[in-house]
């Protein structure tokens, strides 16, 4: 009982999903995947640290 009320609301929810159009910027999607642009996705920086307590794994625990 009372799932008539959720039923219809998801209902909703999908068609707007469905049928409304979303505007997308291609250029900045492009970018990301193709790792144009460092800054936006995060630096990789290769050049060993002056941290002592830096190791060569901390990349992985982040």
């Amino acid at each position: 009982m009372g799932r008539g009320r959720a039923k219809a609301k998801q209902t909703k929810v999908a068609r707007e999903l469905k049928y409304s159009t979303h505007n997308t910027d291609f250029d900045a999607l492009q970018r990301e995947l193709s790792g144009g642009d460092q800054s936006v996705v995060g630096k990789q920086n290769d050049e060993p640290s002056d941290d002592p307590y830096d190791d060569e794994y901390d990349d992985y625990r982040r």
